[in-house]
């Protein structure tokens, strides 16, 4: 609920006072100068500006835990603050007893902390993000006795509960800001805390319940004639309250501007097979189709499917901005999930991020991008936003057009301010792009906002603060927002709220049109006048609405939704209780904080099978965890199966020691206590606890330590050849032999090992003893210079970026405690005989990254029909070929197989027909090729 709800455009004498007495308001302005002596601070009463219907609803909620429904403007966080004040006996120090306010964001979090401060003279405590200071229950309690009302994030909240930081009955007053998140069949955290712990068969102390909201249902079927009902009764049934409203709208409207709805059609939209977009859409399948095979390639089942899906995805999401933007943003949205980061992609496209390949998407991405790149050019450049002929179809939708149309007529307005709602983050991101170089729509200052959990590096809740704050004072006007715009966010002087995307719920259509605030505001939404169901839609939402006012005032039935039982595990000494929804992420975070390196990343792994009885989850744990492996019983569902495991696991877990008794890592408790109390005399900062990392010692097995020296002309080492035997059988792997001074152990000599590679692909490995190799001194040199070579390339290419690597530093080092050699060889017809294959040695320090740039120089005259021009200097093909090579505009590298002579960079690029290749970089990055490229 917004701040600007603590009205200040209306104040009331009294509770007696009728509705026309504050139509008129008569503002109370205080002045004090610095001269004149200091006044005593005045206690803060919010009942002095309280409207009428405010107070006779506050004097409910004092009675009896109740549910809020009104609009937004109407004042539903006074309503909150009221009942905080009538209710301070309860909280006021010493009171060892908290209110709680409840708010579903950070935004709202910060938000509604800063009216109850301003109104209220409480200590107000702000919670939101990982606190990071408040990971024990002694931190808690500090707060607890510091602190009166304590705003935070849900989340928040359910953790301190689950791990018994916070105890129900230590809260007094328990606020729900939103509060129709708090479905019966939802995992939503405010679901979570009352499922969990409001127990009135067992609570000695309950808190009283208030909860908020503008809609009290969600979901697209909720407001339906046959679940209305159902719908209110169990959310009045969760959270222990009766739903309240205004039953008089006309005093309501003397408060309250409500925004004139206005319907823009466009179109109407004839997607028939010879339109330009299904031509578009049908190459867009055509490529999708050649990357299907791609998929198929891996041999990693589970990664197929994944990737398969994330096409899927991408695929979607392409194709509507492609219907809803037209190419131009259809060719933004390619150039973002090509541009961003794997996270960023995901959530670019409201992805779950699970493993996949990502190079069968890239290809998807580019070869897309092309096919819209090519009509967005003219003479190999790209076309200017600014420019008139593009300001039809199909670089721009019907759809946009109209949009263009609007914000053109309304930018003649003086003090103008519009949010437009969307329903995708990659829609408003490419929206939010175009819109901002459009040259004719400058009187726009235009951004997009989206949530902070969003995964985008551009989205951090700092700069979605500073978004608000600037679209506050002027400096931004314009906000393309998705879902995270409707709820609560307290923005008074927006006068124009377009739906670009229709609303998919009742509930977010009476959100988004509470952002309207201003009188005289408009509710706009875009419509296609060839779609008769996106006609009706807003017809529809009207009467859900009307629907829900009258459920509320007559009820119809007492029906409410049955919620599935999940199974909890209590510590009957400390309190902790945890539901087998939460043990998902809490068995995530204990192997996040079991030992490991930056090579090691300790996590569960899942995996599900049918049986007669139902799904199976099994999960493997990392190997330095207690246990190995706990499967589930058979379940209904695979998200069933997965929450019944996970408990199981968490039992065990704690039953074995590795959990203490409020059900956190025994790791992360010892560090804890570590931390707290070297933190009361060094000041050390938050974060430094985070980097402290897991401290071992290195234990190297004696048969490595013994050494060789550079004194020996001669070195004798033993040799063990290594097999590598690929799961399944479809690649090869160079022969590789393992070579030390001393014998391995017997029990070690034939040791098999599973080495689990990436796109979980394995590779059984087998120890063969092969013999003894006799090394000269310059070939130790060259083996140990090959070998750290070898190890840079496979662990830390960031030493391979410069003009010159120097080698032979880390084996020179007298620090040094490991002696082997792992070097590329040869079989012999003789079984189990092996030599080192120097050529491959040999060759690979041939490179000239490894010599002095006077050497590499001395060799950089080649013919030009045998040489390729790099950043770095001509090279000659022969020494390219089976190369790794680094692409500096794309921050990686590639192996080069082979040299295609009959290209060069003006042929065709790919299938793209009209792009050649130069012309294709330089629509996806700056240009950058320096050399001819005939």
């Amino acid at each position: 609920m917004p701040d600007a709800e603590l009205s200040t455009d209306a104040t009331e004498p009294s509770m007696a006072s009728k509705v026309k007495a504050f139509s008129t308001p008569s503002p109370i302005v205080e002045i004090s100068r610095k001269d004149e002596p200091i006044m005593e601070k005045k206690e803060k009463d919010p009942r002095k500006i309280a409207r009428k219907y405010q107070l006779e609803l506050c004097k409910k909620a004092m009675e009896d835990n109740i549910i809020v429904y009104l609009e937004t403007g109407c004042g539903k966080t006074h309503i909150a603050v009221l009942l905080i004040y009538e209710l301070g006996h309860l909280i006021r120090k010493p009171q060892n007893r908290v209110c709680i306010f409840l708010a579903p964001t950070v935004a709202l979090v910060q938000q509604q902390a800063r009216v109850i401060e301003d109104s209220l003279d409480f200590k107000v405590g702000t919670y939101c993000g990982n606190c990071r200071h408040l990971k024990n229950h002694h931190d808690w309690e500090i707060e607890i006795k510091e602190y009166e009302v304590l705003v935070m994030t849900p989340q928040i909240l359910l953790r301190s509960l689950y791990h018994c930081f916070i105890r129900m009955d230590l809260i007094a007053l328990l606020i729900f800001d939103e509060c129709h998140h708090a479905q019966i069949k939802s995992n939503h955290p405010y679901a979570e805390i009352m499922k969990v712990f409001y127990d009135k068969a067992t609570a000695s102390m309950l808190p009283r319940i208030f909860g908020m909201t503008a809609s009290p249902v969600v979901g697209k079927d909720a407001s339906s004639q046959v679940n209305l009902p159902k719908s209110i009764n169990s959310l009045e049934n969760l959270l222990d309250a009766k739903v309240y409203s205004v039953g008089d709208k006309e005093e309501l409207e003397s408060f309250v501007a409500s925004p004139v709805v206005r319907v823009y059609d466009y179109g109407p939209v004839n997607f028939g097979s010879s339109c330009s977009t299904m031509i578009y859409c049908s190459k867009l399948e055509e490529i999708k189709r050649q990357c299907i095979p791609l998929v198929r390639k891996n041999g990693d089942i589970q990664s197929a499917r994944n990737t398969k899906k994330l096409l899927n995805r991408m695929h979607d999401n392409i194709i509507f901005c492609l219907e809803n933007l037209g190419i131009w943003g259809a060719l933004q949205a390619c150039r973002l999930l090509l541009t961003g980061s794997n996270s960023e992609r995901n959530e670019l496209i409201e992805d779950e991020g699970i493993l996949s390949d990502d190079s069968v998407c890239d290809r998807y991405l580019v070869h897309a991008a092309d096919v819209f790149a090519s009509d967005c050019t003219r003479d190999g450049s790209a076309n200017d936003l600014s420019d008139v002929e593009i300001l039809k179809e199909p670089f721009f939708s019907k759809k946009l057009l109209r949009l263009v149309g609007i914000l053109s007529t309304f930018r003649l307005q003086p003090n103008m301010k519009c949010i437009i709602f969307v329903n995708r983050i990659v829609t408003a991101r490419s929206l939010s792009y175009i819109l901002q170089n459009l040259k004719f729509l400058l009187f726009w200052k235009c951004h997009f906002l989206v949530g902070v959990h969003s995964g985008l590096k551009s989205m951090s809740r700092k700069t979605m603060k500073n978004i608000l704050e600037k679209f506050r004072t002027g400096e931004l006007n314009l906000l393309i927002a998705t879902k995270v715009g409707e709820e609560g966010l307290d923005i008074q002087t927006c006068c124009l709220v377009i739906r670009f995307d229709l609303p998919e719920t009742v509930a977010s259509f009476i959100q988004s049109r509470g952002r309207a605030r201003m009188p005289l505001s408009e509710y706009a939404f875009l419509v296609n006048s060839g779609n008769e169901k996106e006609l009706d839609l807003i017809k529809n939402f009207k009467k859900d609405e009307d629907r829900m006012n009258v459920e509320i005032s007559f009820r119809t039935s007492t029906e409410v939704s049955i919620g599935l039982e999940e199974r909890i595990y209590s510590v009957d000494s400390s309190g902790a209780s945890i539901s087998s929804g939460y043990s998902i992420s809490l068995l995530h975070h204990y192997c996040s904080k079991l030992p490991h390196d930056e090579y090691f990343f300790p996590k569960p792994s899942f995996y599900y099978f049918e049986d007669s009885g139902g799904t199976i989850c099994n999960i493997i744990l990392p190997s330095n965890a207690p246990i190995n492996q706990i499967a589930s019983t058979p379940q209904s569902s695979v998200n069933a199966a997965k929450k019944d495991a996970c408990l199981k696991a968490i039992e065990e877990l704690h039953k074995l020691g590795a959990l203490t008794d409020h059900l956190l890592p025994l790791q992360n408790s010892v560090l804890e206590e570590e931390t707290l109390l070297l933190s009361s005399d060094s000041g050390s900062s938050e974060a430094d606890e985070d980097s402290r990392g897991e401290l071992h010692e290195m234990l190297v097995p004696a048969v490595l330590k013994e050494s060789w020296t550079n004194l020996e002309n001669c070195v004798l080492l033993y040799a063990y050849y290594i097999k590598f035997i690929p799961k399944p059988e479809d690649r090869s792997y160079k022969e590789f032999a393992l070579f030390v001074k001393s014998p391995l152990p017997k029990e070690a000599e034939r040791m098999e090992l599973d080495l689990h590679l990436s796109r979980r692909r394995s590779v059984m490995t087998k120890l063969t003893p092969s013999g003894v190799a006799e090394f000269k001194r310059e070939e130790i040199m060259q083996a140990q210079h090959f070998q750290e070579m070898f190890f840079k390339v496979i662990l830390d290419r960031s030493e391979l970026l410069s003009e010159f690597v120097t080698l032979g530093n880390v084996f020179l080092s007298s620090s040094s405690s490991t002696f082997y050699l792992l070097l590329p060889v040869i079989l012999s017809n003789c079984e189990n005989k092996v030599t080192v294959d120097w050529g491959i040695v040999q060759r690979c320090l041939s490179s000239p990254l490894f010599k002095p740039p006077v050497a590499a120089a001395k060799i950089e005259n080649f013919p030009s029909d045998v040489c390729l021009h790099l950043v770095n200097g001509c090279r000659s093909i022969r020494d390219i070929e089976n190369s790794l090579v680094y692409a500096t505009h794309k921050r990686a590298f590639y192996f080069i197989t082979s040299i295609v002579g009959e290209k060069n960079g003006y042929s065709p690029y790919r299938d793209s027909g009209t792009l050649n290749h130069v012309e294709h970089l330089n629509m996806l990055v700056a240009p950058l090729l320096i050399h001819n490229c005939y």
